[in-house]
């Protein structure tokens, strides 16, 4: 069984259609996550990307066997600005964590600070908080990303 959720950022003021999509290929997506859940996902997307400017895109599910390759395959799939881009996939079931930016976006997140942000969120993930984790993971990347120069917002 495939349990999988993919979603990306948006600005909730501007967009139509502002929940998280679901795929389940064996269950009802009911039984993935809580709408609560999906809530908290979907407004920590959005204040990431609205903090800092970048794109960043959420990938919960199988990664295979080759982790970082699936990341990478993911992020190359998932749409327009990549260099502007950051995937985090996590594979709860392998215990995987993959961040990959584009290259405008590692400039502002280096290695470091995506490992740092992975470890924050294996540690929630440890203690049965999945939503949790990425929720803090996506505000420790915020954080160290900061805001883009033509976006201040005080």
């Amino acid at each position: 069984m495939t349990r999988v959720l993919q979603t990306t950022s948006h600005d909730t003021a501007t967009s139509a259609g502002t929940m998280p999509t679901r795929a389940d290929e064996a269950e009802a997506p009911d039984t993935i996550f809580s709408y609560q859940e999906l809530l908290r996902l979907d407004e920590a997307l959005t204040m990431s990307s609205r903090e800092t400017g970048l794109r960043f895109t959420l990938y919960i599910g199988d990664l295979g066997a080759q982790t970082r390759a699936r990341a990478e395959e993911l992020f190359e799939r998932s749409g327009r600005d990549l260099p502007e881009s950051v995937l985090i996939a996590v594979s709860p079931g392998q215990r995987v964590v993959e961040v990959v930016t584009g290259a405008a976006a590692a400039r502002r997140l280096p290695d470091r600070a995506c490992a740092l942000a992975v470890l924050s969120m294996t540690n929630a993930f440890a203690s049965g908080d999945l939503v949790g984790g990425i929720v803090n993971g996506l505000r420790q990347l915020s954080d160290q990303a900061g805001h883009p120069r033509g976006l201040r917002t005080h």
